[in-house]
């Protein structure tokens, strides 16, 4: 029980965390590797009975964070693309 409670703070923990990376700035790819993590953590939580809010939570953001993550990381890639196709 305790394990699955440290988990569902370690997801949330995660979820938020990777918000606050992009929302800053700080880094896409670290923010979608701890997104990943944060979803999977709170799916073993689910897969274990003991779901409750901070799982839930933990898990939403998570999927959240990793979706921003994944747009954000996708349209600096295409501005970069764009900036290299202007300099030749």
């Amino acid at each position: 029980m305790e394990e699955q409670k440290g988990k569902s703070i370690a997801s949330l923990v995660l979820g938020v965390v990777s918000l606050i990376l992009i929302f800053t700035g700080m880094g896409t790819i670290a923010g979608i590797i701890l997104a990943i993590i944060g979803v999977n953590l709170g799916k073993s939580v689910k897969r274990s009975g003991y779901d409750n809010g901070m799982a839930k939570a933990g898990r939403v953001l998570s999927w959240i964070g990793l979706i921003l993550c994944i747009i954000v990381l996708v349209l600096v890639l295409v501005a970069c693309g764009a900036i290299i196709s202007l300099v030749h």
